[in-house]
């Protein structure tokens, strides 16, 4: 399980590393306004609708078409609802992993890392040559209109 904080205030777990294409599996929130809930996380088809019919579990924003739900406070389930919910989460999650993550997940911890790390720079560096060519564009656009 990795954790990474994106999209402002959210932690968000993943099953398997994003740079070698892992999935999202639960997303919290650390916006303490709860506009949209404190924790969304993948139910599944065969849970989505039941737990969504529970006090305070609603679809989740943006994620309800892939059976998402999100939880309103935490007072929605009991420690043990949580921990058994967000452990189907994982293992929903891990069954839909591509054959070619679950190799890398499957390699020993120190060549995964390599991996990883090496991914990680290409990623950068394709960020960072994207980065640079919409600022030539904007620069270029502004020379024309400026």
């Amino acid at each position: 399980m990795v954790e990474t904080q994106q999209w402002g205030d959210n932690l968000v777990f993943w099953v398997g590393d994003k740079a070698i294409g892992g999935k999202m599996f639960a997303l919290l929130n650390l916006d303490s306004s709860g506009q949209h809930g404190v924790v969304s996380y993948a139910a599944g088809p065969e849970r989505f609708a039941e737990l969504v019919e529970l006090e305070g579990l609603v679809p989740a924003p943006y994620m309800a078409r892939i059976f998402w739900v999100a939880a309103e406070r935490w007072g929605a389930l009991r420690n043990a609802e949580w921990e058994g919910e967000l452990s189907a989460a994982h293992v929903i999650t891990l069954a839909k992993l591509p054959k070619g993550v679950l190799g890398v997940l499957a390699m020993p911890e120190r060549a995964r890392k390599q991996l990883i790390a090496e991914r990680r720079k290409v990623i950068a560096a394709k960020d960072e040559a994207a980065s640079a060519a919409k600022a030539a564009k904007k620069a270029s656009l502004a020379k024309r209109t400026g």
